[in-house]
This record gives structure tokens, C-alpha cells and sequence, in this order.
């Protein structure tokens, strides 16, 4: 009988490679049946090794990992019922493209008849109908990855892996696969947990991300909470661009704070987990932020600002600018409202909404 509590659940798991540094620790984390998740995070915080723990490659040296209700600590791998797709594709080079496909199915026992006709729907479901006796070396590497992804979904398996599966593409083929994935994950209801270190593609297929830094999550929450509302300065760094001003926390009144910058004066902000008195680190995202030669309305905060390089990106202008202290303060300013005046040397002011500034934990 299927559980009615979280179909991943990790309870208190630890890992430890050589007994004494954990490179996980102490995670908890429940992943509802259907959901994606992505665990994303830098080189080295934990992400993959939890991904392998939950596979079988990996033992837990503390704590519990459940599927369905279920303990599977002790169940070896190919027991788990688990498709997996790995970055480097995996498929058998001696076979052909539906041999490939084939081999989960008959692992598991299956007739011909059956097996033919779920290996035809598989390489449907990811345009590769066309190749099925073609061998790997035969394909291109978009293809090989359609190939791997198929052969995770044929044998119709519950929960999905994926570690870094469209690392080794291009940009253009990688933002095309990254739809299709998550196309494919909503027509069939498929549970999947991702491991990437590339926040936009976190941030294009997940219901829900983990952020990971050192081997513990950071945040855990959907890609527009996770973005507009990071709750400390590691996750407002690591998901998309920030600016940085570093400053002091003052009286906090309904969540909003003055924080003092010193000799550039003072700025609110919201207030996330910080006390007056700490020392912050601001965050502001450069798109949410205007520049302007003439000063700003009293009620919005500001402060002065000087235009030093201007890059053009197409449909933006990347403008960075010297802001309090900071002469990497960057601010987009779109192509359609670019004005003459926006060169370097001019000075001006930076405006922004209190909420779009958050005062978050310091950061050296």
C-alpha cells in the first residue's frame, strides 16, 4: 500500500567519506510524488552525493532515506526501481539505440511484444523515433542525451535522477532540452529529483529548489520565492546577479530597517534574519534598479551614483556603475529605454523599492 507522506524522504542523513568530514549534514528534506526538484549548489557542496545516496551509489553513514514509506538504506540499486540519467549519457556503445532502450525491460522480465511497443513510445516521447538501430557513436551528443533520457523513462519508473544530465551540450541545444524535460515531466507525472550547478536551469524546470553550500541547504523554496525573497547572502549571490553594499542594521519596525552605510549615508531595507546592531550585507538585484541624472522623489531610496563602463548585451545595457564604495554596483538598463545621456563619467543617482532591497546576513 502506497504511503500518504512524502514519497522522497531524507531523515537526518549524513555522509562521511573518511569519518570525519561530513560532506552532508544532518539533511532533512521530503519530495512529494510528481514533484521536480532540483538540488543545486557550487562544486563540493553535497548536491550530487545526496542525488547518489537516494540512487544506491552511495551509503548514508547516518540517518534515514525512505521511498514511498519505505527504508532503502540496504536495497541495492537495481532493486530501487529508479531511472537515472548521467551527464555522460551511459548508453552501451556496442548496441544499437533501441538495444539500449531494450535493456532495462529485459532486466525486468518483460515479453517482446511489450517491450517493442514501449520502446517505440519511449523514443517517440523524445523525437528520436527515426534512430532506433543506429548505434551511440552514430549520434550527435543532443541525441545521445535523448537517447539516455528515453531509456530513464521506458520501464515507466516512478521517480527519475538526473546529475548534471545537460552539462556537456551547448547553450542553445542545453535551454532546448531543458523544456523538453520539463514538458516531459509534466505529461507524465513523473517524480524527479535534478542535480545541477547552473541556477537558470534550475530556476526553468523546478516546482521547488534546494540550495546547497557545504553540504546543508541554504533554501529551500520555488524559483520566484527563491530569487525575490533569498534568506541569506549566499542564496541572493548564487541564484542570478546581485549588488552588494555592506552597512549596519538599525531599528527594525514592521520587517523594515535603516541600515548605515557610513560615510554614504543610510538606505532601508527589508529585513531578513538580522538584529539591530549586526553588521549586513544589502542586496539589491541590478534590474530592479533605476539610474537617472536628475535626483529622485524624496520617498524612494536613493543614493548617488557615477556611470564607469557600459556593455552592451542586445536586448540590455550591463551599466556599472561606482554606488557607495562599489565600483562593480551593476544595473540593466533595457535597450528600448536607453538614453543619450547614459555614458561613462556621468553622475546620477540609483533608485529602487524598500522591498527590492533586502538586508540580509554579512558577508565579508
Amino acid at each position: 500500500m502506497a504511503s500518504s507522506g512524502p514519497f522522497v524522504r531524507y531523515e537526518n542523513v549524513q555522509k562521511s567519506y573518511d569519518g570525519e568530514t561530513l560532506v552532508v549534514k544532518n539533511l532533512n528534506l521530503d519530495i512529494a510524488k510528481g514533484e521536480f526538484v532540483t538540488m543545486l549548489g557550487p562544486s563540493g557542496s553535497g548536491k550530487t552525493t545526496c542525488l547518489m545516496m537516494l540512487a544506491g551509489f552511495e551509503t548514508a553513514t547516518h540517518g534515514d532515506i525512505m521511498l514511498d514509506g519505505k527504508p532503502i538504506n540496504n536495497i541495492p540499486p537495481h532493486k530501487r526501481g529508479i531511472g537515472m540519467v548521467f551527464q555522460n549519457y551511459a548508453l552501451f556503445p556496442h548496441m544499437t539505440v533501441n538495444e539500449n532502450l531494450a535493456f532495462p525491460l529485459s532486466v525486468r522480465k518483460m515479453g517482446k511484444a511489450d517491450t517493442e511497443e514501449k520502446v517505440r513510445r519511449a523514443l517517440d516521447m523524445v523525437q528520436m523515433g527515426q534512430f532506433g538501430d543506429r548505434r551511440p557513436g552514430q549520434l550527435s551528443g543532443g541525441q545521445q542525451q535523448r537517447v539516455a533520457l528515453a531509456r530513464a523513462l521506458v520501464f515507466e519508473p516512478e521517480l527519475v535522477l538526473m546529475d548534471e544530465p545537460l552539462g556537456a551540450l551547448d547553450k542553445q541545444l542545453r535551454e532546448h532540452m531543458q523544456y523538453e524535460i520539463k514538458h516531459i515531466h509534466e505529461s507524465l507525472g513523473v517524480t524527479v529529483v535534478y542535480v545541477t550547478h547552473d541556477q537558470s536551469e534550475a530556476l526553468t524546470m523546478s516546482n521547488r529548489i534546494a540550495v546547497f553550500d557545504d553540504g546543508i541547504i541554504q533554501q529551500l523554496a520555488d524559483p520566484v520565492t527563491l530569487y525575490e525573497k533569498p534568506e541569506n547572502s549566499f542564496v541572493a549571490q548564487f541564484i542570478g546577479e546581485n549588488n552588494k553594499l555592506s552597512g549596519t542594521v538599525g531599528a527594525i519596525s514592521k520587517g523594515v530597517t535603516t541600515v548605515d552605510l557610513g560615510k554614504h549615508g543610510t538606505i532601508k531595507a527589508a529585513a531578513v534574519n538580522v538584529a539591530k546592531g549586526d553588521k549586513t550585507t544589502v542586496s539589491l538585484r541590478p534590474e530592479r534598479i533605476e539610474f537617472s541624472t536628475k535626483k529622485p522623489a524624496a520617498s524612494k531610496p536613493s543614493l548617488p551614483a557615477k556611470v564607469l563602463e557600459l556593455i552592451y548585451l542586445g536586448d540590455h545595457i550591463r551599466c556599472r556603475l561606482d554606488v557607495a564604495g562599489n565600483d562593480e554596483f551593476i544595473v540593466k538598463v533595457p535597450n528600448s529605454s536607453l538614453s543619450a545621456d547614459l555614458k561613462p563619467g556621468v553622475k546620477g543617482h540609483v533608485s529602487w523599492k524598500t522591498e527590492d532591497c533586502r538586508a540580509l546576513d554579512f558577508v565579508g
